[in-house]
C-alpha cells in the first residue's frame, strides 16, 4: 500500500520569540517492509541554521534554529511512503518467554537491532514492580514469548480506557498504570516498562495510523495525530514484532514508522529550546492517505 503523509505542527506563542533551536523528529526513513518514496520538511520562518544527521537507532533528524523574532512556528512534513508488510510470524512458534531472556541477556551484539537496548530502563520508562505483577500474569512457564506478548497487549486494551487529555508528553507509565487512562503513549510505555520488567526486550515506536479504514472495517484509536506502539523481541529468528496495544492488533499495513527508541525521549517529534516570557499553544493534523483509493479528511487536534 502506497499513502500519502502530511503533518502540520503548529505553535503559536503569546510573546515574541526572540531565539529557538529545535530537533525535528518527522522524516520517516527505509526500513523491513517500509519504502520511503519522498519525503520533505518544511519550516516557517526560514530557518537561519538547518541540518540533518541520523541517530544510533537509525532515525532521520533535522536540526534548525531560529535567529529572528516570530510569534509562531510552522513545521510541516509532505512524504510517500510504501508500505509492505511481511507475512505474520506465527505466534506459537516463537521460543518460550524463558529462553528468550537468556538470549537477550547473552547477545554480545551492541548495534541499533540489539535486543540488549530493550531490555533496560530508560529516561521515560522506569520499572515498576506493580506493572511487571500485572505482565506476568500472561507469561505462565513455557509459554511461546509472543503468545504472551499478544495475551498481555489484548488486556492493556481490554483493561485500560482511552481518553485524550487524560495525561501528558511527561506522564510516568506508573500513573498511567493506576489510572487505567490515557493515550496510545502511555499504553506503548506500560507495556514496555511490563516486558522489561520480566527481562524480555521492548521497544517504543512512533508514527502514523491511515487517517480513515478500509470499508467494513473499524476507526483506530490514534489515527488523529502521531501514534505510538511496540516492538517486542522474539528471538533471533523471528525478530522484532510490532504490536499495538492501543488498538489490541499486531502492526500491519496500517501502521508507517515514523521512529524507533527506548522510549518516547528517544522519539519526540519535535523538541526544542525558546527563549520567552508567554505561553504557547500548539496544533497537530496529520493526514494518511491511501492513494489507491479512499481519501482521509485531515484532522486537527489541539494540545494545551
Amino acid at each position: 500500500m502506497i499513502y500519502e503523509l502530511r503533518q502540520e505542527t503548529r505553535y503559536t506563542y503569546a510573546a515574541a520569540i526572540p531565539y529557538s533551536s529545535h530537533v525535528a523528529r518527522l522524516l520517516p526513513v527505509d526500513r523491513p517492509g517500509q519504502t520511503v518514496r519522498r519525503a520533505t520538511l518544511s519550516i516557517t520562518p526560514e530557518p537561519a541554521e538547518r541540518g540533518e544527521t541520523t541517530d544510533f537507532f537509525g532515525n532521520r533528524i533535522c536540526h534548525f534554529a531560529l535567529d529572528r523574532p516570530h510569534d509562531a512556528l510552522v513545521v510541516r512534513l509532505d512524504a510517500e511512503v510504501e508500505v509492505t508488510p511481511t507475512d505474520p510470524y506465527l505466534a506459537a512458534l516463537t521460543p518460550p518467554a524463558e529462553e528468550v531472556r537468556v538470549l537477550a541477556a547473552s547477545s554480545d551484539d551492541l548495534g541499533p537491532a540489539s535486543p540488549a537496548h530493550g531490555l533496560f530502563a530508560s529516561p521515560s520508562v522506569p520499572l515498576d514492580a506493580a506493572i511487571t505483577g500485572y505482565a506476568a500474569l500472561s507469561f505462565p512457564a513455557r509459554r511461546p514469548v509472543l503468545v504472551g506478548a499478544i495475551d498481555l497487549m489484548k488486556r492493556i486494551k481490554a483493561d485500560f480506557d482511552y481518553v485524550p487529555g487524560a495525561t501528558d508528553a511527561y506522564t510516568s507509565p506508573s500513573d498511567a498504570f493506576v489510572a487505567r487512562e490515557g493515550v496510545c503513549q502511555d499504553f506503548a510505555q506500560v507495556m514496555i516498562a511490563g516486558l522489561r520488567g520480566l527481562a524480555l526486550p521492548a521497544r517504543y515506536v512512533s508514527g502514523y495510523l491511515r487517517t480513515e479504514p478500509p470499508p467494513g472495517r473499524a476507526r483506530l484509536e490514534g489515527a488523529d495525530a502521531t501514534h505510538a506502539w511496540v516492538e517486542v523481541w522474539c528471538g533471533d529468528e523471528a525478530g522484532w514484532v510490532g504490536l499495538d496495544p492501543t488498538n489490541g492488533i499486531a502492526a500491519g499495513e496500517d501502521h508507517l514508522i515514523l521512529a524507533i527508541g527506548r522510549d518516547y525521549s528517544d522519539v519526540s517529534p519535535l523538541d526544542g529550546v525558546i527563549v520567552t516570557s508567554g505561553a504557547h499553544s500548539l496544533t497537530v493534523a496529520v493526514d494518511v492517505v491511501p492513494l489507491s483509493g479512499a481519501s482521509g479528511k485531515r484532522q486537527l487536534k489541539a494540545v494545551e
